[in-house]
C-alpha cells in the first residue's frame, strides 16, 4: 500500500515542470544575449560582455539537457511481462 506522500508526481505535472524550466532557462539566455550586445556597444570591459555571451551560448545546451531529464523509475514500479502460452494457437485461428 502506498502512502500519499510516497506517490510519485504525475507524468503531466512532471512534463509541465520540465517545459517551465526550459522556458525559464531560455528566457535567461535571451536576457544574457541582450546584455552582451548592450554592454559591448556601451564599451564595457571584454570580460563583462564576454561572460554574458558565453552564458548565452551555453544555456541552450543546459536547457535541453534539463528538459530531457526525466525522473528515474522507482524500483519495483514495473513488473516483468511473461508471454502466455497460447500465442501460436491464436495466429492459426
Amino acid at each position: 500500500m502506498q502512502s500519499v506522500t510516497s506517490v510519485p508526481e504525475s507524468l503531466a505535472d512532471e512534463q509541465a515542470g520540465r517545459i517551465r524550466r526550459y522556458l525559464v532557462t531560455m528566457g535567461v539566455r535571451t536576457v544574457c544575449f541582450l546584455l552582451s550586445v548592450v554592454t559591448a556597444t556601451k564599451g564595457a570591459p571584454w570580460w563583462v560582455w564576454g561572460s554574458f555571451a558565453v552564458a548565452a551560448i551555453l544555456l541552450p545546451y543546459i536547457a535541453v539537457v534539463l528538459a530531457n531529464a526525466v525522473r528515474p523509475r522507482t524500483p519495483g514500479s514495473s513488473a516483468p511481462v511473461t508471454p502466455r502460452g497460447d500465442g501460436p494457437d491464436q495466429i492459426g485461428r
